[in-house]
This record gives C-alpha cells, sequence and structure tokens, in this order.
C-alpha cells in the first residue's frame, strides 16, 4: 500500500471537518443559512391583541373566580365585606387564569400572559379609582353648579343658611387664575432655565443645584407658606396678598418644574447638538434652535407636573393670603382666596347647602384644571416630527414659497448676458509707451 493511499481518507475527513465548519461558522459579510439539523422553529407568539383562545381563559377565569369568592364569603366560612370578598375573587382569578395558561403553553408564555393581567388590573384599578373621585365629587355638587348665580356671584351677601340660589365663588376663581398666573410667569421660566444650566453647563456647582432641587421635591407645603410669611409678609410688605401666595405656590411648583424638565433634557440626542456645533452654532444658539424645540413636548408636560402642584396649594394660601367673601384683583394688597381654600373653608361648615357649594367649588377646580392642562398641552405642541395638521400645512407653504423663489432665480440667472471667454478677449501686443514719452501739443498763444 503506497503512501498516498494510506493518506487519502485522512485527507477527505479533514477536508469533510473543514467544509462543515465553514457552513456553520459565520463569516464576516457572508449571510449563513441555517443549519437543517437544527430544532425547528416555533410558532410566532402574538405580542398584540388577545385570541379567541385567550378570550375563553379570561372569562372563564373570571367566572370560576366570582363563583369561589361567593362560595367563601356566603357558605363555607363566615367572612363577609364587600373589600375582602374582591380580594379574594381578584387573587382566585389570578390562579385560576394561570391554571389554564399552563395547560397549553410554556413557561414563558404563562409569565407573560400573567403579568399582562396583572398591568391591566393595576391600569382599570387606577382608572376606576379616579373616575369615582371625579363622579362622587360631580355628583355631591351637582346641586351647586346648576345654578349660574354660583360662578357669577361671591358670598358677600350669602351665608350659611341661604339657599343655593344665593351666592358664588365667582372671588375664588379669580383668585385661582391671578395666583397661578404669576406663580406660573415666576416657576416656567426659572425651573427651564435651571434644567438648561444643569444640563448644558453641568459642573459642581450643578450637582449642588440638582441636589437641592430633589430635596425640595418632597418639601412640605407648609413649611413653604412659613417662609414666605416669615420673608415677605413679616419683613417687607406687612400685610397678606395674593401676591404672596402666589410666591408660596412658586416654591411648591419649582422643583417640581426643574426635576421634569431635567429628565426631559436629558433624552435629547447628542447627535443633534454635534450637528448643530458642526454647522457653526454657538452652545446657546443650538439650545435655543435645536434642545428646547425638541424637547418641546416634555417640557409642556413638566409644566403641567407643576401647575397640578401649585393650583392644589392650600395651607400656604390660608398663610398667606387669608380667607375673603369679597372680590379682589389687586395681588398686592388685601386677602385673595382661591379655590382650594374655599372648598375647605366650605365643607367645614354643617350646613347641606355650605356642604354642596364645597363640592361645587371641587368640580370647578376640576374643570379649570383640565382646561389648563388642555392649553399647556396645545402650546407645547406634539414631539419632535410629529407635526399637527396646521404646522404641515405651514411647512408645505413654506416650501412652496421656497420653490418659487428658486425658479425666480434660476430665470434671472438664465436670462442675463453670458460672460465673454478668455478666449475671445482681444490682447493688445503693441509695446506700452509711458505718457511721458508722448509730445504735447503747442498751446498756440492768443
Amino acid at each position: 500500500m503506497t503512501l498516498d493511499a494510506t493518506l487519502t481518507p485522512a485527507r477527505d475527513d479533514v477536508t469533510r471537518v473543514l467544509t462543515t465548519a465553514s457552513v456553520r461558522t459565520p463569516s464576516r459579510g457572508r449571510t449563513v443559512l441555517p443549519d437543517p439539523g437544527t430544532e425547528p422553529i416555533g410558532p410566532r407568539r402574538r405580542v398584540r391583541g388577545v385570541p379567541a383562545e385567550e378570550r375563553f381563559n379570561l372569562i372563564g377565569a373570571l367566572c370560576a373566580a366570582l363563583a369561589v369568592a361567593t362560595l367563601l364569603f356566603g357558605w363555607l366560612t363566615p367572612m363577609t365585606g364587600a373589600i375582602g370578598w374582591a380580594v379574594v375573587a381578584y387573587l382566585a382569578f389570578i390562579a385560576i387564569y394561570a391554571l389554564l395558561i399552563i395547560l397549553r403553553a410554556d413557561r414563558l408564555e404563562v409569565a407573560d400572559r400573567v403579568m399582562t393581567a396583572l398591568l391591566y388590573s393595576a391600569g382599570a384599578l387606577l382608572l376606576a379609582a379616579l373616575v369615582f373621585v371625579v363622579a362622587f365629587t360631580l355628583i355631591r355638587g351637582f346641586d351647586a353648579v346648576t345654578h349660574l348665580n354660583f360662578f357669577v356671584e361671591t358670598m358677600k351677601f350669602a351665608g350659611p343658611l341661604d339657599p343655593l340660589t344665593t351666592g358664588g365663588i365667582a372671588h375664588a376663581i379669580v383668585g385661582t387664575l391671578i395666583q397661578i398666573s404669576i406663580a406660573l410667569a415666576i416657576a416656567v421660566p426659572l425651573g427651564i432655565a435651571t434644567a438648561v444650566f444643569m444640563n448644558e453647563i453641568g459642573g459642581r456647582f450643578a450637582r449642588f443645584v440638582r441636589t437641592i432641587s430633589d430635596a425640595m421635591t418632597a418639601l412640605p407645603s407648609i413649611v413653604a407658606g412659613l417662609f414666605i410669611y416669615a420673608a415677605v409678609i413679616t419683613l417687607v410688605t406687612q400685610e397678606r396678598s395674593g401676591f404672596a401666595a402666589s410666591l408660596a405656590i412658586t416654591v411648591m411648583m419649582l422643583p417640581i418644574i426643574i426635576r421634569a424638565s431635567d429628565v426631559v433634557l436629558r433624552l435629547v440626542p447628542g447627535n443633534l447638538r454635534e450637528a448643530s456645533y458642526a454647522l457653526g452654532a454657538s452652545r446657546w444658539r443650538t439650545v435655543w434652535t435645536v434642545v428646547l424645540p425638541t424637547s418641546r413636548s416634555g417640557l409642556a408636560t413638566a409644566v403641567i407636573l407643576g401647575t397640578a402642584r401649585g393650583v392644589g396649594e392650600t395651607s400656604p394660601v390660608l398663610l398667606t393670603s387669608g380667607v375673603t367673601a369679597v372680590m379682589n384683583t389687586n395681588p398686592f394688597q388685601g386677602a385673595m382666596i382661591s379655590l382650594p381654600l374655599q372648598v375647605f373653608d366650605m365643607v367645614k361648615s354643617p350646613e347641606p347647602t355650605m356642604i354642596a357649594r364645597g363640592f361645587g367649588a371641587a368640580a370647578t377646580l376640576i374643570a379649570l384644571v383640565l382646561v389648563l392642562f388642555v392649553v399647556a398641552r396645545a402650546i407645547g405642541g406634539k414631539g419632535p416630527g410629529q407635526l399637527s395638521p396646521r404646522r404641515r400645512r405651514a411647512r408645505a407653504a413654506a416650501s412652496l414659497d421656497d420653490l418659487a423663489r428658486i425658479e425666480r432665480r434660476a430665470a434671472t440667472a438664465a436670462a442675463a448676458p453670458a460672460p465673454a471667454s478668455p478666449s475671445e478677449t482681444t490682447v493688445d501686443d503693441s509695446p506700452r509707451t509711458s505718457p511721458s514719452s508722448h509730445p504735447r501739443p503747442a498751446q498756440e498763444n492768443p
């Protein structure tokens, strides 16, 4: 047997191994097909929507949970109470639903479906609580808000025993609008400027400011009221006023706006700043034309959160402005009541008519906050790249104007005479002489 015949099987085995490795090992720049010997890919899992099988599982688990809770609370055990019944029914629903999924799904899908049910349940619970609070307030204050005088009159000539056809909360509505407007005029520019400083400048002092703003987020409202009372009323104005209440509300709103704006500005992509710097823009030009417009919707959300914190404050207004039953439109002189303080002053009365007025004032406050939120959202607009129909039409009109201007410039350039080429210009080869070499003409004597 020759040497070649001996090495041929070994050479074939090495070639087969190298060929298999080259097929299974991905190489750079090549598309590698999957090995047909591997396990088949499982069915595609739906991450959105609820199939018919899941609907039957949900309905069956819900019916079984209600039956189990009813048996435990009505027949088998002495347990009573609606809250306990709801808790037991919910726990039984989760357990039965997980058991139904385990029978026909793997562990990953079971965890996915159970967590989805828990999250949907949490969202439904929060929505139900919100609807209950709003509905309870509207129902209790329905008798008061159905009278027009409730929105256009004050409590100057109305007492606790007077009917709902007398008196109103016009002075509280005006006071709330004035106080929250002054607070927004101070807190919004200062808060956004502070957030821009912490993000664009940075440094040790910026970290210190961020720490202080985070600590002020948990500041009790009564402390803010006492601070304004001691620093402004006692030392400067010597009287309570709506402006002092606005300053106290500003102290409560400012940390919320700073913190929320700081988070929003951090989300602006860095490549947008780099592109602006590459075009030659300065730092503040980049902030004004790139960073702030990109985070416009997020800054509107920050203002909404700050407004929600400030518009519902009661104790700072009580300390710095006081309670009054008359209309006061001067924020620098005299007491000026707000809607939350008016609600507190009315519901503490034992008379049913005053309690109804208090719930009516609370319903008005909810509507006022909703209007402020809608206005802030409309001003803030949509996120980057999401244009409203009005802005889309404006962009289209601007594009048409640019196209017309470009066409006019092209037509003007085409109508202008072409400059002479260098080959067409004549060159004078005659020797140049200085002016002194030419003889001057003789002047005739007169």
